[in-house]
């Protein structure tokens, strides 16, 4: 008889998560990770992952699973994929002393190679020999990665709020991690780049009310540039059929194209096609067909899909001290955004490497806010500090101003795709949580 076993919850990032392990009865696993609330309640299936008797992985993600959810755990080093390979093993599904057989199912299921031999002879498949080899997949990718150097700048920051009060208190707020940056990693299976997860740990916080004026605009770019005439259909199907079919191909076309014009497309195109000519022989192009006929040829224009936008986002924040403590903690979080905005310099000298980015979220009562737009990582790209937000030059004792107002511009890193939004209620209802 088949037993299923259900790991704790575990948080990676803002996202909450637990992992269903079944033991089946011919010695094949399976297991599910869920996506969950904090109490491991309302589960959204993300991933099933699958070992028969023989060592054979299968694995499927669920319609819940968003694009980044999809992106994390394919990579075998993210945090998303560290914590189900935990859960898996934490459950034991072949009791305390398993074979060396059953470790290895186990350590498939959880995600990992199948390799339960490290350099010290104790479990686990994250050797360092491991890494080299996933570093030296790309060797192109690694020279350069290797010769850029790594940056020198500053990698720990303090958790900062104002009001003093706000961080601990059930107001609505919003919160600013900052995150070290990670550049994308070619993915060779799929010819494209692949960002890292952004539940990566932060390297500071910042909790502020939430301004007035919040608002998003979701865009991706269609263009009215989608003209093509019937020449250049005609040039385009010659061109593909020789691609395609070689010489042979390209010498159908051709007698395809000239048969059409001669037979089935009547007066019309036997007088478009000799005015295109003889408009090209003196150089006067199209200009003898509009002349001669009074018309042009059908442009076949349409509005064609050019593709996503990166949404941009502003926020200004007015913060005037009431108390020492809180001059201080206003001082700390303009220093928190000028210098993780910053580019660093590189240990090669050679390079100069990009900002710290951060993670946006929204919070009502602490958890993120259902009812307010999500944000992808951010880059910071622009900050402006007014000093004297009340029209006159005013300070305290001490020289600390006694207002000062932030200005800033977010532009998210990666599009929003329609896989990011969760699945939602389908036709059965509003859904009730806006996502992206």
């Amino acid at each position: 008889m088949a037993r299923t076993t259900t790991s704790k919850v575990q948080q990676v990032g803002q996202v909450y998560y637990k992992t269903a392990v079944t033991t089946n009865n011919d010695g094949s696993l399976s297991s599910t990770t869920f996506r969950t609330d904090a109490k491991g309640n309302n589960p959204v299936s993300v991933q099933t992952t699958s070992v028969d008797k023989n060592g054979n992985r299968t694995t499927s993600f669920g319609t819940g699973a968003t694009a980044a959810e999809q992106t994390a755990f394919n990579n075998p080093n993210s945090p998303e994929s560290k914590a189900r390979k935990q859960q898996v093993q934490s459950q034991n599904p072949y009791g305390p002393n398993p074979n060396s057989e059953q470790k290895k199912q186990t350590n498939l299921v959880g995600g990992g190679s199948g390799n339960t031999a490290t350099g010290n002879g104790s479990g686990g498949d994250a050797t360092s020999a491991d890494k080299k080899n996933e570093n030296a997949s790309d060797p192109q990718a690694a020279d350069v990665l290797a010769a850029s150097g790594t940056a020198t700048g500053r990698k720990k920051f303090p958790n900062l709020r104002y009001p003093l009060t706000l961080e601990d208190s059930k107001q609505d707020k919003i919160k600013f991690e900052m995150l070290e940056y990670k550049p994308s990693t070619f993915a060779r299976e799929t010819l494209g780049f692949q960002r890292p997860s952004v539940n990566r740990k932060p390297i500071g916080r910042v909790y502020l009310p939430i301004p007035t004026g919040i608002s998003d605009t979701n865009n991706c770019n269609w263009g009215s540039d989608g003209e093509m005439n019937a020449a250049q259909i005609a040039g385009a199907k010659i061109a593909l059929g020789g691609i395609t079919g070689g010489g042979e191909g390209f010498k159908k076309e051709i007698e395809g194209v000239v048969s059409s014009v001669l037979k089935d497309s009547g007066a019309d195109a036997k007088t478009a096609v000799a005015n295109l000519i003889a408009g090209d022989a003196v150089g006067a192009g199209g200009g003898l067909l509009k002349r001669v006929t009074g018309g042009v040829l059908n442009p076949n224009l349409e509005l064609l899909f050019g593709g996503p936008g990166l949404r941009q986002f502003g926020f200004t924040f007015k913060m005037s001290a009431r108390s020492e403590d809180e001059a201080k903690q206003i001082i700390g979080i303009l220093r928190f955004f000028k210098q993780g905005m910053s580019p660093q310099k590189s240990t090669t000298n050679l390079f100069v490497k990009a900002p710290h980015t951060f993670r946006i979220t929204y919070l009502h009562k602490n958890n993120p806010h259902k009812f307010l737009n999500e944000f992808k990582e951010c880059a910071l790209t622009s900050l402006t500090t007014n000093y004297t937000p009340e029209g006159q030059y005013a300070t305290f004792y001490d020289g600390v101003m006694v207002s000062y107002e932030m200005q800033m511009q977010f532009q998210e890193l990666d599009p929003v795709f329609n896989e990011d939004y969760t699945k939602g209620t389908g036709s059965s209802g509003p859904d009730i949580k806006i996502g992206f």
